[in-house]
């Protein structure tokens, strides 16, 4: 089941692709309401089922979820892009936050601020949290998992090296893009480990991997992050960047205005957006 938060026809609501048909309901308005329920994804499908059908051109997507108590970014959870970094492998998940309001959907801009010229791209995989918990079982881990989804953790790199810590450099306005759609793991392999993800900058690839080359999969993050801080229904988890990024090239690759970053991901989606200067 995909599932997407959009705008149609000036309305918010909810859309699910079914093969090639995309059904539409402006009731309920959300999806963070179904993660935190008992009724889950399931039941919102359920309702868009007997939506109105839609074209896909006629849909805004926004962020599939505007409410997540906990977005939790792993840096560094490729073995290549850590070497490109010139740090170390990490022993432990590697985390730094995003908040809600640097979201922004498919086909939305992302912003370059006025005070940096370094704004990179990292296309990521999401893992959303359905079912919330304490010292989660790595054997149970995936069963607490409602979806997956994209994302493009783009960095203002001069930024988020100020400090040791990255969290400015990660939450500027605008630079989250995440969608379009929530997939639900029936749809994909166990842990959505093995699907190709791939960052094309203005139509050239510039980042290619499986999902199966992160050192830290969805159950192990699950599993660890459980026993420092309890997981809640809603909570996201970007799962880390491959090599490619453009601050480890010569010279970098950074994005500026006009240009079109993609995120594909075997199964999940596309997720696209075109870059605007502020």
């Amino acid at each position: 089941m995909m599932l997407a938060r959009v705008m149609y026809e000036g309305g918010c609501g909810i859309a699910l692709k079914v093969r090639n048909e995309i059904r539409f309901t402006p009731e309920p308005r959300d999806l963070d309401h179904f993660l935190h329920s008992h009724a889950g994804l399931a039941a919102a499908g359920q309702i868009a089922e007997s939506g109105v059908r839609v074209d896909l051109a006629d849909l805004k997507f926004l962020p599939p979820l505007s409410r997540a108590p906990k977005i939790l970014c792993l840096g560094l959870n490729f073995r290549d892009h850590a070497a490109e970094a010139q740090m170390r492998v990490p022993e432990f998940p590697t985390i730094f936050a995003r908040f809600n309001s640097c979201l922004i959907g498919h086909g939305a801009p992302i912003i370059k601020p006025e005070v940096s010229d370094q704004l990179d791209y990292e296309g990521e995989m999401v893992a959303v949290i359905g079912r919330g918990g304490k010292y989660i079982a790595l054997g149970d881990a995936l069963g607490h998992v409602a979806a997956y989804s994209v994302f493009n953790d783009a960095s203002i790199r001069d930024y988020q090296l100020k400090t040791p810590q990255w969290t400015v450099g990660k939450n500027f306005d605008s630079t989250g893009a995440f969608g379009p759609w929530l997939v639900t793991p029936d749809e994909v392999p166990a842990g959505a480990s093995g699907l190709q993800l791939e960052t094309r900058l203005n139509g050239e690839v510039v980042q290619s991997a499986s999902t199966a080359h992160m050192i830290f999969d969805v159950a192990h993050t699950i599993a660890l992050l459980s026993k420092c801080m309890s997981l809640q229904a809603g909570d996201i988890l970007v799962m880390g960047t491959p090599p490619g990024v453009g601050l480890a090239r010569t010279p970098p690759l950074f994005m500026k205005a006009g240009d079109r970053v993609e995120v594909e991901i075997e199964g999940i989606g596309l997720l696209s957006n075109p870059v605007q200067a502020a």
